[in-house]
């Protein structure tokens, strides 16, 4: 991942996840058949999905499913809390109060955006917030989480239930207030004196989230194994779903009766699921006890940053929206790759979304989720109902903010860096959608070398209008961003779904890794090779050259090969790559090591990286053989690139070895030589019986000469020596006449 450099974080007007991420580039270059100036290929970044415009900085602008960008509903900034941190919020009178960290105080907002301090807990953070209808505020504490009441303007104590975290409050269907907290995973029924009890004691670490029924059940989330539960008013409870996810960070209700669930495994979330989760089991004594011994011991400075319930090994999503019906079945809804929710709300006729980390809130209604707001920097961790759409507050940085009536008149989404691989020329930009009357589309750009946007970059152009923008101006370079602005002056908006850009790479040399040839008889086929369905002999010389090869079939795929065996043969193979991505083609040349000034051509225009051929035409001798590589099938000619490659010394032998003296020792004393190769076999045979390896004088049959050391065998009528060179060249001598 790309480095955050100062100069890329100074940048006016953006932040630092407008940067460019090669890893989550906004689309993968395909080819297309248009030519653009001097070229007979170009490339297209082309960006049209949801997922691809998430990658860059939206301002103002929303987003669907299917990747249309519009502008988006008119948001305003209530208020900056005057807090490092923001956990909760809930509605109060016409305002609404929030619950902060790290000093734990408790905030109230007005209408008009002005905040006051109404408490400050003994604790650092208050996770869990809630207001009566009568202006009684509670707050939940954490850690060493205790439940604090407000009420005429006085702050009380109101319950301790002797719990690290406390995660949620709010009333039951019969007024008790009910309290979730962690890390025993218990959910506490308070009676309006304070007076306390366990209604449910989870065997899970933390019990994250609750949302009464209307028959007088409670659906419960647990945090460290991601348990749906249905609690009944007699503390009885049953499992209605085993997510997949460690966490259930928020419910909220379903239109039909159900709910719906969020489910989370994120290094954003606000507990620590690495330590506890592995004492969970263990937090208790079998008999339902405290054992004091294996309490999970929290770390307190570890409250505002988190480690999260994103646990070692886990490959899912972050966050996954569920739909719990009424009759017991499971929906999932959605699933976020990266985006961590926080918080839902039901509202609208849809369901809103509130994530971190970058701060957006999405929308979910007709099957499609839509991004509606981006915050820049922020967490969106709580969701209130307002007149025009939600309330919702944000957490680093803290603040609340509200929707109002119609549309923004102006917004921007400046795209992640597409990155060409190498120095690019850049053709036109093309946009596809409408811009009804009133309203404007127009794109700027700018271009550089640097791996993320500095001061070497160009200046961002002036913006530009049309559905195709020429860039035949703009500078060559490996990286190139663009920004789009939307723009209304009556209240309509305009409508983006896609957005292409052209590119040619300036070419590039192909790349020649290594050139091998094989020994003496090896050849390469398919490894789908059947010798009944294909014929594979010795194709006809043709017209331009001397060199039989085999014959291959053009359109298989012979990228998986086997190694076989024919007399006579040699193969040549290497590895190219072209960093254009060109279309290559390849030309094999030869020459003796006696001539190093003359390269004959052996075979031209191959497209695959080897070449089998006859080598029996060449007379013996050392030779070396280049193989060239061109991509003038993917450029107009200039403008094609080559490189080559010479292999190491070759030796090419026909001849086989020649007998040399023959003395009767103790044993029969046999010299061979080769002038070309090393020897690799010799074996003998009396009455032509079973070969017998012959023994070399000096222990390895491994040079150009060498003599040999032949057994005895009274009475023997036929002798014969069969010896073989390194370039399979074999022959028999008769020895018989040196028995007696």
């Amino acid at each position: 991942m790309l480095s955050q450099g100062r100069e890329a974080r100074a940048l006016p007007g953006r932040k630092s996840a407008a940067l460019l991420k090669p890893s989550s580039l906004l689309v993968i270059a395909a080819l297309v058949t248009a030519p653009i100036a001097h070229a007979t290929q170009v490339k297209l970044f082309r960006t049209s999905t949801q997922e691809d415009f998430l990658s860059g900085v939206l301002d103002s602008i929303s987003v669907d499913n299917l990747g249309a960008l519009r502008l988006a509903q008119k948001a305003e900034k209530v208020t900056s809390v005057d807090e490092p941190f923001l956990f909760a919020a809930c509605a109060y009178g016409d305002g609404w109060v929030v619950g902060t960290g790290n000093a734990g105080k408790v905030v109230h907002v007005a209408a008009d955006g002005s905040s006051t301090v109404l408490f400050e807990t003994t604790e650092p953070e208050v996770f869990a917030i809630w207001a009566d209808d009568d202006g009684t505020v509670y707050a939940g504490s954490s850690p060493n989480g205790k439940v604090y009441r407000w009420a005429n303007e006085e702050l009380t104590e109101f319950f301790d239930p002797e719990q690290t975290y406390i995660w949620q409050l709010g009333n039951d269907s019969q007024g008790y207030l009910l309290v979730a907290t962690g890390t025993e995973g218990k959910l506490f029924r308070v009676d309006a004196e304070g007076s306390g009890e366990v209604l449910y004691d989870s065997d899970d670490t933390h019990l994250r989230a609750f949302l009464p029924l209307k028959d007088g059940s409670i659906l419960a989330g647990t945090a460290g194994e991601g348990l749906l539960l249905r609690i009944e008013a007699d503390g009885t409870a049953r499992t209605l779903h085993d997510a997949a996810a460690p966490e259930i960070v928020a419910l909220a209700p379903a239109p039909d009766g159900g709910a719906f669930v969020a489910v989370l495994a994120s290094e954003a979330s606000f507990l620590d699921l690495g330590k506890s989760s592995s004492t969970s089991d263990n937090s208790k004594s079998k008999n339902g006890d405290d054992d004091d011994e294996s309490k999970v011991e929290v770390d307190e400075s570890s409250v505002a940053t988190p480690a999260g319930s994103r646990v070692r090994g886990f490959g899912g999503p972050r966050s996954e929206i569920l739909h719990w019906q009424a009759d017991g079945d499971i929906e999932k809804l959605w699933s976020f790759k990266d985006e961590t929710v926080f918080a839902l709300l039901a509202a609208d006729d849809r369901l809103w979304v509130g994530t971190g980390i970058e701060g957006k809130l999405f929308s979910f209604r007709n099957d499609q989720m839509i991004l509606e707001k981006e915050v820049d920097d922020s967490q969106i961790v709580s969701l209130m109902p307002g007149e025009d759409g939600p309330v919702f507050a944000t957490t680093n940085a803290a603040g609340l903010f509200r929707f109002g009536t119609g549309n923004e008149s102006s917004g921007s989404l400046t795209g992640s860096g597409l990155d060409a691989k190498h120095v690019a020329r850049f053709g036109t930009l093309h946009w596809e959608g409408e811009a009804p009357t009133g309203t404007r589309v127009t794109f700027s750009f700018r271009s550089g070398m640097s791996s993320e946007p500095d001061r070497t970059w160009l200046d961002w152009s002036e913006p530009r209008e049309g559905n195709d923008i020429s860039l035949s101006d703009l500078e060559s370079g490996r990286y190139l961003q663009w920004r789009l602005e939307l723009a209304s002056d009556n209240g309509t908006t305009p409508t983006v779904r896609a957005v292409e850009l052209s590119y040619l790479q300036i070419n590039q040399r192909p790349e020649i890794e290594d050139v091998t040839v094989l020994d003496p008889g090896k050849i390469l086929v398919p490894s789908n090779f059947n010798a009944n369905n294909q014929v594979y002999e010795p194709a006809h010389p043709n017209r331009d050259g001397i060199f039989t090869t085999i014959a291959t079939e053009r359109k298989r795929d012979n990228r998986s090969l086997k190694t076989l065996w024919k007399r006579g043969f040699r193969t040549v193979r290497w590895k190219a790559t072209d960093p254009n991505e060109d279309e290559l083609r390849y030309t094999v040349f030869f020459r003796r090591e006696e001539d190093p000034g003359t390269w004959l051509p052996m075979a031209e225009d191959l497209e695959e990286q080897r070449y089998s051929f006859d080598s029996t035409v060449l007379p013996d001798g050392r030779y070396r053989l280049r193989v060239e590589a061109s991509d003038k099938a993917s450029n107009v000619a200039g403008e094609d690139r080559r490189a080559s490659k010479t292999s190491d010394l070759i030796v090419i032998d026909h001849t086989p070895p020649s007998l040399g003296e023959v003395r009767r020792q103790s044993a029969l004393e046999v010299t061979v030589e080769d002038a070309l190769s090393p020897l690799r076999e010799a074996v003998y045979s009396f009455d032509a019986k079973q070969w017998q390896d012959a023994t070399a004088a000096d222990g390895l049959v491994d040079s150009r000469r060498e003599t040999f050391l032949l057994g005895e065998a009274e009475g023997s009528r036929l002798l014969l020596l069969r010896v073989t060179d390194a370039a399979f060249n074999v022959i028999t001598y008769d020895l018989t006449r040196y028995l007696e």
